[in-house]
């Protein structure tokens, strides 16, 4: 498949059937036309008389690639750190977190909300060091 030779516009979108792919056109290096793929990468040389530009469908694959190309390159978000929203619950069977939660129900019941705050630290406090493995 053959196209006129003219000249592409630096920015357009053409599709290259020796390589199967979408780029973007950004200049002639000699006989060649130089591509770049959408969203960005290293560019790569394509005989002008067979470029094509780019269908709808075309431009709408390769703007998903380029997307999941630079989803996938996001660093993964580190492990959640403890839920402090949430009061920690005691572990069954410890005599030393049934007390500290009974403490917190104390507090509670009289509208102690910094008691009630400080036995939550002193709970997550002591799972941390007595029941994590």
């Amino acid at each position: 498949m053959t196209t006129t030779s003219e000249p592409h516009e630096p920015g357009s979108l053409l599709y290259d059937p020796a390589t199967d792919r979408v780029g973007e056109y950004r200049d002639r290096a000699g006989p060649y036309a130089l591509l770049r793929p959408v969203g960005g990468g290293v560019e790569w040389e394509a005989d002008p008389g067979t470029l094509r530009p780019a269908t709808d469908r075309e431009r709408l694959c390769a703007s998903v690639r380029a997307v999941n190309r630079r989803a996938g390159a996001l660093p993964s978000l580190p492990a959640p750190l403890d839920d402090v929203s949430r009061p920690p619950r005691p572990v069954p069977g410890c005599a030393v977190c049934a007390e500290l939660a009974g403490r917190r129900e104390e507090a509670r019941a009289a509208f102690d909300r910094s008691a009630e705050t400080d036995v939550n630290v002193l709970l997550r406090q002591h799972q941390r060091q007595e029941h994590r493995a």
